[in-house]
């Protein structure tokens, strides 16, 4: 198995070379030259989580690592987790299931894809003996996940952008109060998208960067993250029917990355319906799905904050695959004008979504709503990212004929904000969330320049 950029120019790339790369020379997402196929048999035969990694991992690592090399690393891959299954899934009804994804350090889904990529980053830098500069922006939960996930390496040092301003004082917490030298949280004076801009710029130029030293991405466009995120839709069609029967999932999404994971799942054999891509205000994906319109827009803050984008970045990746067939000359065209020139797709080639995808707004009234709905309906708290899942999921019930699984990609004791407006008591804090509440702040803040930015990585690198 080798890879290849969606572009066309970066291609017959190795596993490692992948990972510790993240974006291809030409601008472009790496993709593997192939979906590899799952044997469904067997998989019903697999129980736990890790088990159901210990499958999928190894179908993407040949080209670079032994399998029962891969299989031993996996035993301690995730950690710290507050159950020893790593995942729920909760039961509300005959035809919606809760996949709890929350119960890592972080207390958001992040933590799977970015345990692993961390893992294999230090079995990478350990076999060449080499250092690497981790360097991500975050738009709540990419940041701490990422910092959680590395910190205990030493051979890793991680410099994270902080957009300063809309999230949750929780989620700005569990970075900026991480005391530890090889650890930099940066609060930048400017939007999400501002800080992806400076990260994408320091991946072309990588200036800060002594000799020989890799440079590491840690947002969904690594594809070892799309990898951990494949495994638990395996695990969860597994739990819920067997994988006898076809499964709608229902995703809260901004930069794409959890939506394309489901699609890779579908691709490589997990029988799917439909997959709800569910947005909030910051609509680019719903007007694509929608109307054929994949146009940048200003950036508009929300209750649900991680979703608060401009541009989805892993969705380049289903543009090649779904909707070119793998046709790389015209998705470098089609992204060389982009964002001056939106993409739009000709209209039988973008119909074909229609029977797999389908995306709906929410906004945050209808969010709140939404909470309060399952609060009362069912005991379920939520958070405002799932909500904007399930919300999707009861304002289309009559598309949805097989059972829906919703993701719940983060605890709703990460926004306290959200339930104090609707008098709604949290009745559990996670300890990984409790902990950071009342330590000291030590983030660093920096203006949205690029040349500020990446003089303070050189000084701390």
């Amino acid at each position: 198995m080798l890879f290849h950029s969606t572009r066309g120019n970066d291609k017959n790339k190795t596993f490692e070379e992948v990972l510790m790369q993240g974006l291809a020379d030409d601008g472009g997402l790496f993709m593997p030259d192939f979906w590899p196929q799952v044997d469904l048999k067997e998989m019903k035969n697999l129980e736990s989580f890790v088990d159901v990694a210990k499958y999928i991992v190894p179908l993407f690592t040949k080209s670079s690592f032994d399998d029962d090399e891969v299989i031993k690393m996996l035993d301690e891959t995730w950690h710290d987790f507050e159950d020893k299954n790593l995942l729920k899934i909760h039961n509300i009804n005959d035809s919606i299931d809760i996949l709890e994804l929350f119960l890592g350090p972080t207390a958001a889904f992040k933590d799977f894809g970015l345990q692993l990529a961390a893992a294999f980053f230090n079995k990478s830098l350990k076999k060449q003996n080499q250092t690497a500069i981790v360097f991500g922006a975050t738009s709540g939960d990419t940041g701490s996940a990422a910092i959680d996930a590395c910190k205990k390496f030493d051979a890793i040092k991680s410099f994270i952008l902080i957009p300063d301003g809309n999230m949750s004082d929780i989620q700005r917490k569990q970075m900026t109060t991480v005391d530890q030298q090889n650890v930099f949280a940066i609060l930048v004076n400017g939007t999400f998208d501002d800080c992806q801009d400076i990260v994408k710029e320091g991946f072309k130029t990588r200036s800060f960067l002594k000799k020989d030293q890799y440079l590491l991405a840690v947002n969904s466009i690594n594809w070892v993250r799309i990898i951990g995120q494949i495994c638990y839709y395996f695990y969860a069609a597994l739990s819920i029917n067997k994988l006898s029967e076809p499964l709608n999932f229902s995703v809260p999404t901004g930069n794409f990355g959890n939506v394309f994971a489901c699609y890779s799942a579908y691709k490589m054999g997990m029988p799917l319906a439909k997959i709800v891509v569910a947005v909030n205000k910051n609509d680019i994906l719903q007007r694509f799905f929608n109307n054929n319109d994949y146009s940048k827009s200003e950036v508009y803050e929300t209750i649900s904050p991680s979703m608060d984008i401009s541009v989805a970045s892993n969705f380049e990746r289903l543009i090649y695959d779904f909707f070119l067939d793998r046709d790389e000359n015209q998705c470098s065209k089609i992204y060389t004008d982009f964002p001056s020139k939106p993409i739009q797709m000709d209209e039988s080639i973008w119909k074909k979504s229609q029977d797999l995808f389908f995306s709906y707004k929410v906004n945050d009234e209808s969010t709140l709503n939404c909470i309060n709905k399952f609060s009362d309906q069912y005991n379920y708290l939520m958070d405002p990212h799932t909500a904007v899942a399930a919300e999707a999921v009861l304002n289309n019930s009559n598309d949805l004929k097989n059972k829906t699984v919703i993701l719940s990609t983060a605890h709703p004791a990460k926004f306290p904000n959200v339930f104090e407006k609707i008098n709604k008591e949290i009745s559990y804090i996670p300890n990984s969330i409790r902990n950071v509440l009342h330590k000291k702040e030590i983030a660093n803040k920096l203006n949205a320049s690029k040349k500020e930015i990446f003089s303070f990585i050189e000084q701390n690198n």
